[in-house]
Parts: structure tokens; C-alpha cells; sequence
């Protein structure tokens, strides 16, 4: 008895790869730009550390009322000033993060220490260059400017295609009578 092999006919076969040369057409550019939406999402999630750092850094001056702590802070040799209207430090669980008009200083030792955007918690003989290393390892870029007091720090994604456009700047407050420290919208078509 001969048994009859079946198999598909050619035609059956162009249909299903035109089906999924049909899929692909319409998936492939929905997977094509996944990296610009992972660099959106850290640039926003460091934003909001950011901003939820400063108003939480603002808060705890406010509440221990400029009264200087009388013990020590982990990992420094001097007590925080808490200081709501000039330069000084605040103590966390972490260690002293610098502040000016009771905001984080836009540098590593304020903002960036508060913000936790690094694994490392700088202490207060680290460089700039130390500072931008570890942010860099962390897949950030960053840039200050101005003097302390009047500094915006700009935060960006390392490996954005337009990194001007894939950034936000932090500016802590500038005067001593309660201008608060502004966090500037992100910017993202660069990312």
C-alpha cells in the first residue's frame, strides 16, 4: 500500500511569509527606539530624586530650626549647622550634605549626595573630577557652573544622541529670604 506524503502547497507558503513580513513591518519600529525610552525614564527618575531630595533636605532645616546638632554625623568630623538662611550642612543617615538657604548646594556634596544618583556617598574632600567619574559610572553626565551660591548643575543621560536635549538643571535657592531651589523641567527629545 503507497501512502500519499502531504505537505503545503506553495502558495500557503507565501501567504504566511507575507503575514510575517506584514508583523514585522508594523513591531519593528515599536522595538526600534527602546533605548531613547530607557535614557527618558532614568533622566526623569533622576529628576525626581532630585526634586523629592531638595524638598526633603528644605524640610529637615525647617524642622530642626537652625539649631546646630551636638553629635556627630556618620562619617564626618563635624556637626551640621543646619543653617536655613546661609551656607552650612545638614546630617542624614548617610552623612553631611552641604546646603545653602536651606537647599542642597548643586554639587556633589549637596544635591547629589542627597539625591543618592551615585552609590557612593562623597565626603567632603572629594574633588569635582571624583565626583563626575562616579556620576559617569552611574551613566550620567553632569556640568556646573556659576559660583556656589548663583550654580545650576545639569544632569544628562551618558550616550544620548543630543545630549543638550536629554537634561535637567538643578538651582538651589538663591536668596537667604525663601526663594526655593527650582528643578527645571526635563528635557527629553534628545534622548
Amino acid at each position: 500500500m503507497k501512502t500519499r506524503q502531504h505537505g503545503f502547497t506553495m502558495i500557503e507558503l507565501i501567504v504566511v511569509i507575507v503575514i510575517l513580513g506584514i508583523l514585522a513591518a508594523v513591531a519593528l519600529p515599536r522595538f526600534t527606539d527602546i533605548q531613547g525610552d530607557a535614557r527618558t525614564a532614568k533622566l526623569n527618575a533622576a529628576r525626581g530624586a532630585v526634586q523629592a531630595a531638595s524638598g526633603m533636605i528644605h524640610g529637615t532645616v525647617l524642622v530642626r530650626g537652625g539649631v546646630a546638632d551636638t553629635g556627630g554625623c556618620a562619617g564626618a568630623a563635624t556637626n551640621a549647622t543646619n543653617a536655613p538662611s546661609a551656607a552650612g550642612t545638614v546630617c542624614t543617615e548617610a552623612g553631611l550634605v552641604n546646603i545653602i538657604n536651606g537647599y542642597p548646594t548643586a554639587d556633589a556634596l549637596g544635591i547629589v549626595n542627597a539625591a543618592g544618583l551615585t552609590s557612593t556617598f562623597f565626603p567632603a574632600a572629594t574633588t569635582v573630577a571624583a565626583a563626575n567619574t562616579a556620576l559617569a559610572s552611574e551613566g550620567y553626565t553632569v556640568s556646573n557652573g556659576g559660583t556656589v551660591i548663583d550654580s545650576v548643575l545639569t544632569i544628562g543621560v551618558a550616550g544620548a544622541p543630543d545630549p543638550t536635549n536629554c537634561s535637567f538643571t538643578y538651582r538651589p535657592s538663591t536668596t537667604a529670604t525663601g526663594g526655593a531651589a527650582v528643578v527645571s523641567a526635563a528635557l527629553t527629545a534628545g534622548c
